[in-house]
């Protein structure tokens, strides 16, 4: 996943304004109680919302799975005049050198942890590499959204890229496959096309928050797309927050 679609994902996300949503972010956070001085995010991508976040003081490091997603962000931040470590790392395993103010999981990284047992070790593993008090924050795509994809075709042409986007679901497992096709002009002008499939999950609120009380988070938040209300039975996207405890001792 991520592979060669690294190299046109920016293009195709031009519309999307990453600042206000890291803005949008640090409002969760600080309702929560969490104003971070140092944060860790995961499933960066090209670093999107890692430089906006950076920019405002906040001390950032954020990895990936893609080394095709990090190359495009190493080279991003210092020409946005940022300086953010990058690294690979698989968010279930997530390693930390010290514990962090706050860990974010952004754009549907959530969802991407498909497997049984995936979503709990990524919160034990967060849980642990936070400081007393800090804060996980993270969005998923809502069972509507992605239930809704279900047989859905998508296509868009742009003037040097254009993608088919082709989605099923297994709606007992809800596991969603989205099969995308992308052709991209070469120097000489001809198209190249390569393809690539991607694989959500979509957990419930209920999963979720279960999860998270059994990694030992407290005072669980939830949010509508990008609002400060609760979602509605339809939401397409769900922000979560969740703390560590400030007397907590040890780790999971």
């Amino acid at each position: 996943m991520y592979e060669e679609f690294a190299a046109v994902y920016d293009a195709l996300m031009d519309d999307f304004d990453y600042p206000a949503w890291a803005e949008y972010y640090l409002r969760l956070l600080a309702e929560a109680g969490c104003r971070p001085r140092t944060l860790f995010e995961c499933g960066c991508g090209t670093g999107s919302m890692s430089i906006p976040l950076a920019r405002t003081g906040i001390r950032v490091t954020a990895s990936d799975l893609s080394e095709d997603m990090l190359r495009v962000a190493q080279q991003k931040a210092p020409r946005n005049g940022v300086s953010i470590p990058f690294v690979r790392m698989d968010m279930r395993a997530l390693e930390l050198p010290r514990p962090v103010d706050a860990i974010l999981a952004c754009c549907d990284a959530v969802n991407y942890l498909t497997g049984e047992g995936d979503v709990p070790r990524f919160f034990q593993r967060a849980h642990r590499f936070l400081k007393p008090g800090g804060a996980l924050a993270f969005d998923v795509s809502s069972e509507a959204k992605l239930t809704g994809m279900d047989g859905a075709f998508f296509g868009e042409e742009r003037d040097n890229v254009a993608y088919l986007w082709q989605n099923r679901m297994d709606r007992a497992r809800r596991i969603i496959t989205m099969d995308l096709t992308f052709f991209v002009e070469t120097k000489d002008g001809l198209y190249r096309r390569f393809e690539e499939r991607h694989v959500q999950r979509a957990h419930t609120e209920n999963e979720l928050r279960r999860w998270l009380e059994e990694a030992g988070f407290i005072d669980i938040r939830v949010r509508g797309d990008r609002t400060m209300r609760p979602p509605a039975a339809d939401e397409q996207r769900l922000h979560f927050t969740a703390r560590r405890p400030e007397s907590t001792t040890g780790v999971k």
